[in-house]
């Protein structure tokens, strides 16, 4: 499955849930439904927010530098 292909399926996909550090400021949504891919989205747009689409790798390496305080430096 490519990133299009999966961001077809994340549009109308359930098992969106918002992300466990998100507040009411700065929430996000988060969507694994799709092997090998986590969609994420701005919570406060729900379905008509964009969808960005990263491989479960790419998005746990982010996860990574998000907890390690090294994001945006």
């Amino acid at each position: 499955m490519t990133c299009d292909d999966t961001l077809a399926v994340l549009t109308t996909a359930p098992g969106w849930r918002k992300a466990t550090t998100s507040n009411q400021n700065g929430c996000v949504e988060i969507n694994q439904t799709v092997p090998g891919y986590v969609g994420v989205r701005d919570s406060k747009l729900a379905t008509h927010s964009p969808i960005l689409v990263f491989t479960a790798a790419e998005f746990a390496l982010f996860r990574t530098a998000v907890r390690a305080g090294t994001v945006g430096r």
